[in-house]
């Protein structure tokens, strides 16, 4: 690599203000990279302004879509900002669930760029009706066999994709926060749930990001019902926009969810705060007792929203990893149950709720444990790829 300030472009499909956690990835990652002195600039979706820009990270929208004409367009755009890295961050929704991004490494490999990959999820493409469950997932794994280096932010997908990339070109990094951390008073905490319209006596449960079928809405409603039919005058705060913008099967999810909180009786009980600021979001945060975050695919790190949980000190129940994560220690990070089991989710809320200790301890441990998590750490282990 040539002397001089590194040049990174990042293509994503979704950035703010678009919805996503992706997005929000991106451009955490591109302030960190920049402030230890990286130049970076974003190839993204038409929807964001052309002339924005944020966080002196130059916009560079495409306008043509993300089908088969980004696999000129992107090493053309390399070129035009005279990229030493192009670093594609993968999430298949995020690019309308085409597969031609799949197919940009080649391409840029051609053009005698240097890419790196981070897998968000290894979901396959749609593709087309005909596609074999064979050919997507090659599709998918197509990029392993052309980066120069492979980033995947948990376990259980490093688990999955080792042994079909080289070892030095395979990295394991986790995501950080989008949401800044904060620690509040006593009485600001006590003014906070006052706003929402709790007192100090109610068990208030939170949940915090965008409803899928992956992150278990339907055991979180049944979660508060078994506390309710427990005696429990348990409320649920839904922190944050109800779907994102790249994947349509959210809203039908949230048609099943808003469905099943009217059948148990509980809209009363469930307050929806919408798109606010990441100010009110980590406020909420920390003005809940228990956040519950019951993934049916189990804890993983690559979650956003778990990772301002731990930043925001909550008390966190969870469901078990499919693989180990060394990092959080259950019992004293947070509470691990099984997926889809509202009555043990509930047991281990009601297990915060009735010991003091233990939920100080928990929310204590919470904010040490994303301390390993935080941006420079994150951002200079991207340094450490892409000066190799």
């Amino acid at each position: 690599m040539a002397p001089g300030q590194l040049k990174v472009l990042f293509v994503t499909g979704e950035y703010p203000p678009m919805l996503g956690g992706v997005g929000r990835y991106t451009a955490e990652l591109a302030r960190a990279l920049q402030a230890q002195g990286a130049r970076i600039r974003i190839l993204t979706d038409r929807q964001v302004m052309a002339s924005r820009e944020a966080d002196a990270a130059r916009i560079l929208t495409q306008t043509g879509g993300w089908g088969w004409r980004i696999l000129t367009d992107i090493p053309a755009c390399a070129g035009a900002v005279g990229a030493d890295w192009v670093h594609i961050q993968y999430q298949t929704a995020a690019y309308g669930m085409h597969p031609a991004i799949n197919f940009a490494p080649y391409f840029l490999q051609r053009k005698g760029f240097r890419t790196a990959w981070t897998y968000h999820d290894l979901r396959v493409p749609y593709l087309f009706p005909k596609a074999g469950a064979r050919l997507r997932h090659w599709v998918t794994r197509s990029p392993l066999r052309v980066a120069d280096a492979v980033v995947v932010t948990n376990q259980s997908d490093w688990e999955s994709v080792r042994g079909q990339t080289l070892p030095s070109q395979l990295h394991r990094i986790p995501i950080g926060s989008d949401i800044e951390n904060r620690q509040i008073s006593t009485a600001e905490r006590r003014q906070r749930r006052t706003a929402r319209g709790y007192g100090s006596a109610q068990l208030v449960l939170g949940y915090f990001g965008f409803l899928n079928a992956s992150k278990g809405g339907l055991t979180l409603i049944e979660t508060l019902a078994a506390l309710v039919r427990k005696g429990w005058d348990a409320h649920l705060l839904m922190i944050g926009e109800r779907v994102g913008a790249s994947d349509e099967t959210n809203f039908s999810y949230l048609q099943r969810v808003e469905a099943c909180i009217a059948e148990q009786g509980l809209n009363s009980r469930v307050q929806w705060t919408g798109h606010q600021s990441d100010a009110e979001v980590a406020m909420d945060l920390n003005a809940i007792d228990v956040l519950v975050m019951p993934y049916e695919d189990g804890l993983s790190l690559r979650r956003s929203t778990l990772m301002a949980g731990l930043a925001n000190g909550c008390a966190i129940v969870a469901t078990h990893p499919q693989t180990p994560t060394p990092e959080l220690e259950p019992d004293s990070d947070l509470l691990l149950v099984p997926p889809r089991d509202s009555l043990t989710t509930a047991a281990a809320v009601m297990r915060i709720a009735e010991d003091a200790r233990l939920a100080t301890n928990l929310r204590a441990n919470a904010r040490q444990a994303a301390r390993q998590f935080h941006w420079d750490v994150i951002s200079a282990r991207h340094l450490e790829i892409y000066n190799s």
